[in-house]
């Protein structure tokens, strides 16, 4: 089995809640997706099975993608419904986990019913990354909505105007029982009827907040067979309105009829020439620059967003009939899963075959974000090749990139020039991320295995810990604590008492 992975209502506008100094509520720095945390005093000495330096850890399902999320005291983290928490909502469905921070114990889950299998991969569960904004949370679901929740859950009473969280998590009409151990939904966007997206696997992604509006991938996908795109002509980014999740822009690019597979990769936003750019990696392996929508000039209906530039990471990769080499490990298109990284005016951005169906060939790339118009020929700054395919983004400092790939291999590369600093086999695929932090470099393989390095030029491998689980989602570090998500356990970590 393949395992890659992730009703528009009026609310009143979020109520500010406070956030602690070092919360870590998106995937990612602020809008530029660089996976690079200024905590401090994180320990790589710990030990899952005697339990040295856990804080505490708890049993999750059996399929987790998505990197933890911590924000007003609580953890948010994706899993399916495997070791099921209610026994009103039994079998196969994506869940959203509310954890408290000190301890783990549940605060309320949001229990997400599926949809057919090659939308929707059985097992699977949530594989979105949550955003969180205040109180409210912004996330992509496994039915292909875009939804906002109240971060409180249920335990401060159910805020309208949607109510009808039984009948949603049951989908039915009668519905389940609703306690304060369920999540408390404000509103639902269906994707898939509103913008006609067809999904492939899994939807996933993680929503980008920027003033008022939400931008998003719509995870359009091919059909189960992979010989075609069902929707040919829906979009693969749009943009909402956070307060009520009404569609207020899409890409006009058509990127359908040259989609490999799917479109898997979440959009960035950074600054070039004092403009700001909104980043996008598409399934048809093109990076997008998009002027974002004004804050002072809402659109009052549907609009296409304005394209400022497009880059062609593999230019001469086929570019129609696309599906036709499908297997062909040494000719084919080339996609995007990774999300592009903004820093300094320069998007960094991994891109290359298809992971299951394409060509072995990938590349790490340094974008120049300040050009316009078709960039394919002036705006590459340096290219970096990568072993076998790659789905991970690049974790980026003042002096180096950070990536892995699914050949095993972690790389250090030069972030001015693009030459290798270090390569080291991880023995095992890698899938995630990386994570820096505390001049660490933090990140697990499919083998179960996390890998701690120094974030410097020469290699040093500071630890090699057994987590007895495959890992796919990417560490996070909030509070003074590292957080480390197998496929069936979270892991709060940390060698020293952290304050309440």
């Amino acid at each position: 089995m393949r395992r890659r992975l992730l009703l528009s209502l009026m609310i009143l506008a979020p109520l500010p809640l406070a956030a602690l100094a070092a919360d870590q509520p998106q995937w990612g720095e602020l809008h530029s997706r660089n996976q690079v945390s200024k905590e401090t005093g994180l320990t790589t000495t710990f030990n899952p099975e005697t339990g040295e330096n856990i804080r505490w850890s708890v049993e999750l399902g059996t399929s987790t993608y998505t990197t933890p999320i911590i924000a007003g005291g609580r953890v948010l983290i994706g899993t399916n419904n495997e070791d099921p928490r209610d026994p009103e909502h039994l079998g196969d469905r994506g869940i959203l986990l509310c954890l408290d921070e000190k301890d783990g114990s549940l605060l309320w889950q949001l229990v997400i019913p599926k949809i057919a299998a090659y939308q929707d991969w059985p097992k699977v569960g949530l594989t979105s990354v949550p955003t969180v904004e205040g109180d409210r949370i912004y996330l992509i679901t496994n039915r292909c909505e875009a939804m906002c929740l109240d971060l409180q859950g249920q335990s401060n009473g159910n805020d309208g105007p949607f109510v009808q969280e039984g009948a949603y998590m049951a989908l039915s009409d009668e519905g389940t029982p609703v306690g304060e151990k369920d999540a408390d939904i404000l509103w639902v966007t269906d994707l898939i009827e509103t913008l006609g997206v067809h999904p492939h696997d899994s939807t996933h992604g993680s929503i980008l907040v920027q003033d008022q509006y939400l931008y998003l991938c719509t995870s359009n996908g091919v059909d189960a067979g992979h010989k075609f795109i069902p929707a040919l002509e829906a979009p693969s980014l749009a943009a909402l309105d956070k307060a009520t999740g009404k569609v207020l822009a899409v890409d006009g690019e058509n990127m359908g009829p040259r989609t490999v597979h799917c479109t898997w990769s979440s959009p960035s936003l950074g600054t070039a020439n004092g403009q700001p750019v909104l980043c996008f990696g598409g399934g048809d392996g093109v990076v997008y620059g998009f002027r974002p929508l004004d804050p002072a000039k809402p659109p009052t209906e549907t609009t296409i967003l304005q394209r400022l530039w497009r880059f062609d990471c593999d230019p001469e990769a086929p570019k129609e009939n696309v599906h036709q080499y499908k297997g062909n490990l040494k000719v084919s298109p080339s996609n995007i899963t990774g999300m592009p990284v903004f820093v300094d005016g320069r998007v960094y951005v991994e891109a290359g075959g298809d992971l299951w169906h394409g060509k072995t060939e990938a590349w790490l790339k340094c974008i120049d974000a300040g050009r316009s118009g078709t960039v394919t020929d002036t705006a590459l700054v340096w290219s970096y090749p990568l072993e076998k395919h790659c789905m991970s983004t690049p974790a980026v400092t003042e002096e180096l990139v950070f990536i892995g790939d699914c050949g095993r291999h972690m790389h250090c590369v030069e972030r001015k020039t693009g030459q290798g600093c270090w390569k080291l086999d991880t023995e095992g695929e890698i899938w995630g991320s990386p994570l820096v932090a505390d001049g660490k470099v933090t990140i697990g393989t499919l083998s179960g295995e996390l890998w701690v390095f120094s974030a410097k030029r020469e290699l040093e491998v500071l630890a090699r810990i057994d987590m007895k689980s495959p890992i796919h989602a990417t560490p996070s570090a909030a509070n003074g604590v590292l957080y480390v998500a197998t496929m069936n356990r979270l892991y709060a970590i940390s060698s020293k008492s952290v304050a309440d």
